[in-house]
């Protein structure tokens, strides 16, 4: 199961630079539901600041995983 994990990582890195990026979209649309026009909306807000920022910590999770098994001096 490790080497199926390790290939998942190494093979597919750009999954986490593109699930980072979307948890940081969705980090930044839940900010500005957070403004006073947008009051409404601020459970919603909420949400989006949970899903997130565990995007982000998905994407970084992947990322340290590919630093970790990348052979270095490569």
């Amino acid at each position: 199961m490790s080497n199926v994990i390790r290939t998942i990582v190494n093979d597919y890195s750009w999954i986490h630079l593109s699930l980072g990026l979307l948890g940081n979209i969705t980090f930044f649309v839940g900010s500005i539901l957070f403004l006073p026009q947008f009051e409404p909306y601020k459970t919603f807000a909420v949400w989006l600041f949970i899903s997130g920022s565990f995007l982000m910590l998905i994407g970084s999770t992947g990322r340290l995983l590919v630093d970790l098994w990348e052979p270095e001096g490569i």
